[in-house]
């Protein structure tokens, strides 16, 4: 499959600006209103690729209904020939292209240049915000792109055919370290494949060979901390000719929403409790709902405390 493209060309191609900063939600859009590819749309991680009011994962997948829109809205149609681009080597452009494929659109690209390097390359640009001609396009979803949290237990239990891939880095795919979920780990029986890996100077490298972590004709669900990065590894996977991907949108944020679900890290299941008082501590954090790192964490504090006095 061709999903990156190195093109200059808004004669025959729509053009979508993806720009985002994860520590700055706002900064994408004010990229945008400086300066853009001329006639290119804006799509915000948040307030159009997610729907940040449901509670499955910290970026949720929007429904069917909010995507028909924000595609209507933004002019397109799946006969389009669509591009789309973030600040270079990002996975936000990726999101917004699974998006598309998700949507039924067989033409549609990641730039392999960011904005700048496309600017650079003497691409149209404009401060001039676009006013679309909305459409009544007729989407048809494809499902078969896509899991849920449903189907990645069925993974692992074995009731549906698939490895999971984890896009997030060895670290956190180890359970050594979570900066930002409650919990650290894995889903169980999860193989990792750091997307960042593939990021060189603002772009994709796609000459690595992965075969080692997952066939090419594997069944395979990418997942990461919450469908943005995943989206930027199926997105090269796909690129490599991976043909039986799904992206589990709601990713390890919506796996542990669930307490039932078992996470897995690379270190004893629980931190070791060798009398009365400490195996008290770790009881108590565990009936609280602790688990992996940060009830290593928090037993560790609760333990520095007990041994203060």
């Amino acid at each position: 499959m061709s999903v990156f493209i190195e093109t200059t060309d808004t004669e025959n191609h729509k053009w979508i600006d993806a720009r985002f900063d994860l520590k700055d939600p706002s900064a994408g859009r004010k990229l945008y209103e400086l300066e853009h590819v001329a006639g290119a749309v804006f799509w915000d991680l948040e307030k159009d690729m997610s729907d940040m009011s449901s509670s499955k994962g910290r970026h949720p997948m929007p429904s069917t209904e909010q995507l028909t829109g924000l595609i209507r809205a933004s002019g397109l149609d799946p006969k389009d020939s669509v591009v789309i681009y973030d600040q270079g080597g990002s996975p936000y452009a990726a999101r917004a292209w699974w998006l598309l494929k998700y949507a039924g659109f067989d033409q549609v690209y990641i730039s392999q240049k960011g904005f700048d390097e496309l600017k650079e390359q003497g691409i149209a640009v404009s401060i001039e915000m676009p006013n679309p001609q909305p459409t009544e396009a007729k989407i048809e979803f494809k499902n078969e792109l896509f899991a849920d949290q449903t189907y990645v237990k069925n993974v692992i239990s074995g009731d549906e055919l698939g490895v999971l891939v984890d896009a997030r880095s060895a670290a956190r795919y180890a359970g050594l370290e979570e900066p930002i979920d409650p919990v650290a780990g894995r889903i169980p029986g999860a193989r990792n494949l750091d997307w960042a890996q593939f990021v060189s100077k603002g772009e994709f490298q796609l000459n690595e060979d992965i075969s080692h972590i997952v066939q090419q004709h594997e069944p395979a669900v990418v997942y990461c901390g919450s469908g943005v990065t995943a989206a930027a590894l199926y997105a090269i996977m796909a690129e490599k000719g991976y043909d039986q991907l799904k992206l589990y949108m709601g990713s390890f944020s919506d796996w542990i929403t669930d307490g039932e679900n078992v996470v897995e890290f690379d270190r004893g299941e629980h931190p070791e409790a060798a009398d009365e008082q400490t195996k008290a501590i770790l009881a108590k954090l565990i009936e609280e709902g602790y688990s992996g790192e940060m009830l290593m964490k928090k037993f560790e504090y609760e333990k520095s405390l007990l041994d203060s006095k």
